[in-house]
């Protein structure tokens, strides 16, 4: 956007284009498209849509919920050229990147290097920077450099496997296997024998997991209680958002298999101003002042796993962008206009902004599909969405089908909650969890129990 000629002006001239060009950038309001489809974006939608800076929102692909906000395009986020076509034909201003596949695959190359899409801004890391979640070897050597603490590890391929199996005989179970490319949430094994252990390093090493785990990633096994820590950055700036915990296994009291989650929990009692102190100070701070030093280009969010060991904050891993369900509770938590704070991320001026953070509980309860994580059916109608009170219903695997919302996923709906407590908060999620129906559907009844 030009806002005015380029010939030299007096006081009075300056004073009144510098006030022409205040006015027109404050009432500026712009088109977004956000890239995604599951409950992370849905979560994002409803945020963005609360801003008055927002025109017109689009998601591709989007979900039955997300259409209630915006415009879906049926293009996967993956699918740059298709994506090009849509920013030019909807006049698009800025690109929010929700899931990390198209990040890992560099749209944000793509777009820096297309004459006609430079100049629009997209939330994310490149595909460089984007490694700090696509490799678990890269995030695990660049925590080293900038001494972050973390889990000691040794990286393994087949050319140094006799080294990776004196490492984990040198451990104490149990054993943690990370393999180093993504792997749909499948790609970490917790096992306590050692000899099952050294047979599934050698099979993910013959391509368990694809290409994924041609790295292997041999971790030192941390205990302690977990959380996720989010910040927003510009690549020098950074804003930390509310903090969450979310619950990965199927079964009650954290068992069985895991999962992308089953709910979440904001804010986490234990991680209170002293934890969170650490936090910054030993591994936020030293993250993104590494990045920078480092030259990667970073604009966007990061998300920390966080394991408390002893009363200190170690990471456990990065994620390129956030979390899902943890957005889902994270979003109702920020009382400031997301959308300017996304502008500060791609303009460079987030110390310029300010967030405000809900002192209120926000919680999520996650419904899913009978079977899930396993094997599980889709296509299920939905029934009683139009009896839930008092919360907001995040669509996270659903489809339109005639005139019905059904199953299109293994988790289907995240059920949101604000409360003045984490009881109160999930007596109102719960009570509607039960409200909607479909064939096999399952939930957790013990969201933030070990809180």
């Amino acid at each position: 956007m030009i806002y005015g000629n380029s010939y030299p002006l007096g006081i009075r001239g300056k004073h009144f284009f510098l006030t022409f060009v205040f006015q027109i950038h404050s009432n500026f309001t712009m088109n977004i498209l956000l890239l995604g489809s599951g409950g992370r974006e849905h979560a994002m939608a409803w945020k963005i849509a609360q801003s008055p800076k927002l025109s017109k929102l689009f998601i591709a692909p989007g979900n039955p919920g997300t259409a209630q906000l915006g415009t879906n395009l049926l293009i996967a986020a993956d699918n740059f050229p298709a994506l090009k076509t849509a920013v030019m034909e909807y006049n698009i201003d800025l690109i929010v990147v929700g899931p990390e596949d198209p990040l890992v695959k560099g749209i944000v190359d793509f777009f820096t290097a297309d004459a006609d899409l430079k100049n629009i801004p997209v939330i994310g890391p490149d595909k460089f920077g984007a490694q700090l979640e696509g490799s678990k070897d890269f995030s695990k050597q660049f925590m080293f450099r900038h001494n972050i603490p973390t889990a000691g590890y040794l990286s393994v391929t087949s050319e140094n496997i006799t080294e990776g199996i004196n490492f984990l005989k040198s451990l104490h179970a149990p054993y943690v296997l990370k393999a180093d490319g993504l792997a749909a949430g499948k790609g970490v094994l917790i096992l306590n024998d050692l000899d099952e252990t050294i047979s599934e390093l050698k099979a993910m090493l013959n391509g368990k997991f694809g290409s994924a785990s041609k790295t292997v990633v041999i971790e030192e096994f941390l205990s302690g209680i977990e959380c996720s820590v989010f910040v927003m950055t510009d690549g020098k700036n950074y804003k930390i958002l509310p903090e969450a915990k979310d619950y990965k296994r199927i079964g009650e009291g954290d068992k069985g298999l895991n999962t992308g989650g089953m709910g979440a929990v904001s804010p986490v009692s234990f991680a209170d101003a002293e934890f969170m102190r650490k936090v910054e100070e030993r591994i936020i701070k030293p993250t993104v002042d590494g990045l920078r030093n480092e030259g990667i280009v970073y604009k966007g969010f990061i998300f920390f796993g966080l394991i408390k060991v002893n009363g200190e904050p170690v990471t456990i891993e990065y994620n390129a962008r956030m979390g899902d369900p943890e957005t889902e509770v994270v979003m109702l938590r920020i009382k400031s206009d997301f959308v300017d704070l996304l502008e500060g991320v791609a303009h460079g001026n987030l110390n310029e902004k300010t967030i405000q953070i809900d002192e209120r509980t926000a919680v999520t309860v996650m419904l899913v599909s009978g079977g899930y994580p396993e094997d599980y059916e889709k296509g299920k109608e939905i029934t009683g969405l139009n009896t839930v009170e008092g919360s907001i219903v995040f669509h996270a695997g659903t489809a339109s089908k005639e005139d019905q919302i059904v199953t299109n996923g293994g988790r289907v709906m995240a059920i949101s909650s604000y409360g003045n407590s984490k009881t109160e908060a999930l007596a109102v999620s719960f009570a509607n969890a039960k409200r909607i129906q479909y064939e096999g559907k399952y939930f957790r009844s013990d969201i933030g129990f070990d809180l």
